[in-house]
């Protein structure tokens, strides 16, 4: 069981938290991983075949001391930035940092410190960045490559049509272990619209595997359509807000157009 830990919290944390952040996350983790059971039991997959990622961006440092302590030790972040920060004042707790936003080349030397994973991976130059600062730090890093399945000019990611031609790319860069796809879906309450994105995905590996066979997982769904993505083959969820609740920015300023909630 995780040590207790004693953190001094504000009127603005309790405000947003609740007076018992540990037990509210702890409660709030349980009912999400009943949800990805459910899921799973519904498409006859393995519980144990999705993992959850916990996302904790914009949560404070010092409120993630009690994420921790109900259980979380893997965060997902966004924005470097923000990771660099948090890590620095957590820098005594074994956690595991996934960065899972757009990075550009200028900030992949404070990536490559931190991170275990990275979520984004989109263009050579960014695996070719990756690549050669990983090598002079003799690490590996990793990774998921970002694919626009949405079609959104808003949204970061390859084309769908220029996958294979860079998945054909990428042992080309040994420090970069290649794990699998990320996607994000359509901001939509149509879920038809929802599943598409991730159907296409899942057919986008089978064809990504053919050239790669790292390629093999799938980084895909969020607090509001993670059900949806386990249904169609998501090996990795991404979710915040149903454990951390809502955040006091809108979602557009870490998911280029994002629909307002």
């Amino acid at each position: 069981m995780t040590a207790s830990l004693h953190v001094a919290l504000s009127a603005g944390d309790i405000a947003r938290f609740g007076p018992d952040p540990a037990a509210a996350f702890a409660a709030n983790l349980q009912a999400v991983r009943t949800r990805i059971a459910a899921a799973c039991a519904r498409c006859g997959r393995a519980t144990d075949d999705v993992r959850l990622l916990p996302v904790t961006k914009t949560v404070p440092a010092h409120v993630l001391k009690l994420a921790y302590q109900a259980g979380i030790s893997d965060f997902g972040e966004n924005k470097l930035q923000e990771a660099r920060d948090k890590q620095a004042e957590l820098s005594d707790l074994p956690i595991r940092w996934s960065i899972i936003g757009h990075l550009q080349t200028n900030k992949v030397k404070y990536l490559v410190r931190l991170a275990t994973e990275f979520h984004a991976l989109d263009s050579i130059r960014l695996a070719e960045e990756l690549n050669r600062r990983l090598d002079a730090l003799d690490r590996n890093l990793d990774v998921f490559v970002q694919v626009n399945t949405s079609g959104e000019a808003s949204k970061y990611g390859l084309h769908p049509d220029d996958l294979i031609a860079f998945a054909k790319r990428l042992p080309d860069y040994p420090r970069l272990r290649p794990r699998g796809l990320m996607t994000l879906a359509v901001f939509s309450g149509d879920t038809e619209r929802v599943r598409s994105c991730f159907r296409l995905l899942r057919t986008l590996r089978e064809e990504a595997m053919e050239v790669h066979s790292g390629l093999s997982s799938l980084s895909m769904g969020m607090s509001g359509d993670y059900e949806i993505a386990i249904e169609e083959g998501a090996d990795v969820v991404r979710v915040g807000q149903a454990i951390f609740g809502p955040r006091p920015t809108g979602a557009e300023l870490y998911w280029p157009g994002a629909a307002p909630a």
